[in-house]
């Protein structure tokens, strides 16, 4: 087996990814070892600073599994705080990849990467452009990196780097700022927008990290299962009905009440809700070689009996 460090490796994906491997091949790296099960080689790695350097330099890991990212923030941290985890970070680790041999470097993007704009194809293909959006710090930050590893495959032909844009990740134990649109009494839409959203189920993105991490070919891929469903077809699955608002009737709200703490959204919300990136998972299956065990549609379901909805 090959040697392989994974980077925010006390998060979900990390663990199930280090559980997945043989334990004499990983070592995990994270602020902390919390959560993490007994008998896997530890290091504790800030990427915002000189670790990488440092940790990839002294243990020289043919593969870097980079999961370190701040997908939801916790109260109070900045966008500054984010940005040097997400963006800052991930420059350190390629960096780092680069100056100590690393044959291989597997990145965890999002189809947030695309950016929520309303021209955008539906579906996606890998092939169009990573837009981001700059009022959306997420999806912004991950513009930023695939700019970032593009430029790298130009410069360092030698490092394969397999990218991965993942949609939105459900499965047992999730609980995020998505699945509290899911847990609302009523289900929140624009009008005139059908707010797509397409998943993968936390287990088939654990076998992907795997094989991205081992024998699958280098590329970037989407990461999804197949199909979308509409906010109609949620809120069919859910039992629920759907609250649909102009959007510059709720944009103005959120500009108003965000400021005031009474909503964790800003205005930027509205574009999130509106166009949603619907991800394309032909390359997944026909070059990768992964075909996702459940649907978008059976990926929720699962996740909607498990939280008792």
């Amino acid at each position: 087996m090959t040697r392989i460090l994974i980077t925010g490796g006390a998060g979900m994906v990390g663990r199930a990814l280090a559980e997945a491997l043989p334990a004499k091949d990983v070592i995990v790296t994270d602020l902390s070892d919390r959560g993490l099960p007994e008998g896997l080689e530890f290091r504790r790695m800030d990427v915002t600073g000189t670790d990488p350097d440092q940790v990839i330099g002294a243990i020289r890991p043919e593969v870097v599994v980079h999961l370190a990212s701040i997908v939801t923030p916790p109260p109070g941290m900045t966008r500054a705080q984010a940005h040097a985890v997400d963006v800052t970070g991930t420059r350190h680790v390629l960096e780092a990849c680069v100056a100590h041999g690393v044959r291989r470097l597997v990145v965890t993007s999002s189809g947030a990467a695309y950016g929520y704009h309303a021209d955008n194809p539906v579906p996606l293909t890998e092939d169009a452009s990573c837009r981001g959006n700059p009022e959306f710090a997420y999806a912004d930050h991950k513009r930023q990196v695939e700019e970032m590893l593009a430029a790298a495959r130009a410069r360092h032909p030698g490092l394969e780097q397999v990218v991965l844009r993942v949609g939105t990740v459900l499965g047992a134990g999730v609980d995020n700022q998505i699945t509290a649109l899911f847990r609302r009494r009523r289900l929140l839409a624009i009008r005139g927008s059908d707010s797509p959203f397409v998943f993968i189920w936390t287990r088939d993105l654990a076998r992907i990290v795997r094989r991205a991490a081992t024998d699958g070919p280098a590329g970037i891929y989407n990461v999804a299962g197949d199909g979308w469903m509409s906010v109609d077809a949620l809120a069919a699955a859910l039992g629920k009905p759907v609250l649909r608002v102009p959007a510059w009737a709720l944009r103005a709200a959120l500009a108003v009440l965000h400021p005031l703490g009474l909503s964790q959204y800003g205005p930027e919300q509205v574009r999130f809700l509106q166009y949603r990136p619907v991800l394309d998972n032909t390359r997944l299956k026909r070059d990768f070689g992964y075909v996702p065990d459940l649907t978008s549609a059976q990926v929720f379901d699962l996740w909607r009996r498990e939280a008792g909805l």
